[in-house]
């Protein structure tokens, strides 16, 4: 099951944390993983890792704040690979401040790189998926972006906005056998995090009904199974991999 034998997936943010575990998860399940980021040092590190453990990986630099370097990377996997069936939208950056104290810089940045970079290319990728009639867009979004989080709204409203647009991806590609689904992750143990004091993070745990932080595997889990063909039926969809800190 969740084979994706044959398929040509994208994952932006893929040099380290979340993205790099859905790169490799997607390619320990057979796909051909082009891994993109806005650097290309830790990215060949991950695509070295992929084809160490048997897997077929390629590279690409991408600045997801900028739509010309998106769609750059989307018409660079279409020459090399020939096709694109499965795009994971993971790039994301921060700028916290409190609402009061946020520059206007600080939102353009945010809303750049995390909804309208996800929407470039989403936009460059759809004509190749609608052509072939056969597609998966995954969006990572937040599980901030369903409840809210203080001196975050820029980044609350970016994650909220990529699961509108998935939505909207959702009803206007069906037709044409391409699905667009959502993942919000809740806490996840990763280098934003690893900084965390152990009282913040046991603050956070304590939220948790699962009692653990999450991990970047499990957010691959549920990226794999959107991506593979047993998801066929699934699309427009939020997928909260939180451990149960938001049941809506």
């Amino acid at each position: 099951m969740f084979r994706l034998d044959g398929k040509v997936a994208l994952v932006t943010g893929a040099s380290q944390g979340i993205g790099e575990a859905i790169a490799k998860r997607l390619a320990a399940q057979g796909a051909t993983v082009v891994c993109a980021a806005r650097t290309l040092t830790k990215l060949q590190q991950v695509a070295d890792a992929i084809r160490e453990a048997g897997g077929k990986a390629d590279v690409l630099e991408a600045d997801l704040g900028d739509s010309a370097s998106v769609r750059a990377a989307i018409a660079t996997t279409l020459e090399r690979h020939g096709a694109l069936h499965i795009l994971v939208n993971n790039a994301g950056i921060t700028r916290d401040k409190l609402l009061i104290q946020m520059k206007e810089e600080d939102w353009d940045a945010v809303l750049d790189t995390n909804l309208k970079g996800a929407w470039t290319a989403i936009q460059a990728a759809t004509k190749p998926m609608m052509k072939q009639r056969w597609g998966r867009i995954i969006n990572i979004a937040s599980v901030v972006g369903q409840m809210g989080n203080p001196g975050q709204a820029n980044y609350v409203a970016a994650k909220a906005g990529l699961i509108g647009l998935t939505k909207s991806v959702a009803r206007e590609l069906a037709s044409r056998n391409v699905t667009a689904n959502a993942v919000t992750p809740g806490y996840i143990e990763t280098a934003m995090t690893a900084g965390l004091s152990a009282e913040v993070k046991a603050t956070f745990t304590q939220q948790i009904p699962l009692g653990r932080m999450g991990t970047p595997e499990d957010i691959a889990a549920a990226v794999v199974f959107l991506a593979s063909d047993e998801a066929s039926y699934v699309t427009g969809q939020v997928l909260s991999v939180n451990g149960g800190l938001l049941m809506a």
